[in-house]
């Protein structure tokens, strides 16, 4: 079965950054729903439209393909009084951001008494290297497809 709209593909990757760190081992498999469900990654969904079972490649994902480009305007200070007792770097908090859209923010750091948050995916900004391999490809259930991702064995699980 071909990779198209509405299959449920399921995957092994191993993810690096341009560096070479490893940021994914690939070990455990992974389905999502394909056809623009926001799933995966644009690069990953582009590279496997029309693929099978047991397709393979090596990606290099610039950031468009990827987490997207670094936003500066998510990138804010706020005083530590409005934040509660315990607040630490690498803490994540939900707030809004200019446009009241629901953001997460990542604590990056706290000076004196200012806390700067980032509302940027930690990859953002960043060109990343996939190892993807095909596993399986299954239709997907109306559930699936009125739910927006995969559910079962290495999906969602309600």
């Amino acid at each position: 079965m071909k990779i198209t709209k509405d299959t449920i593909v399921t995957i092994t990757f191993r993810a690096t950054d341009a560096q070479g760190k490893l940021l994914e081992d690939g070990k455990e498999p992974r389905a999502y729903l394909h056809g623009g469900y926001n799933n995966t990654l644009p690069g990953i969904e582009k590279a496997l439209e029309g693929q099978d079972i047991g397709f393979s490649a090596q990606l290099v994902l610039p950031p468009e393909d990827a987490f997207g480009v670094r936003d500066e305007s998510l990138a804010t200070t706020i005083p530590k009084s409005e934040f509660p007792p315990g607040v630490k770097v690498g803490g994540q908090l939900q707030g809004h951001d200019d446009q009241g859209n629901q953001q997460v923010f990542t604590v990056m750091k706290i000076k004196g008494d200012t806390v700067h948050l980032d509302g940027n995916h930690p990859l953002a900004g960043q060109t990343l290297r996939f190892a993807v391999k095909v596993v399986d490809v299954q239709p997907a259930s109306a559930e699936e497809v009125a739910h927006g991702h995969a559910h079962g064995a290495h999906g969602h699980h309600h």
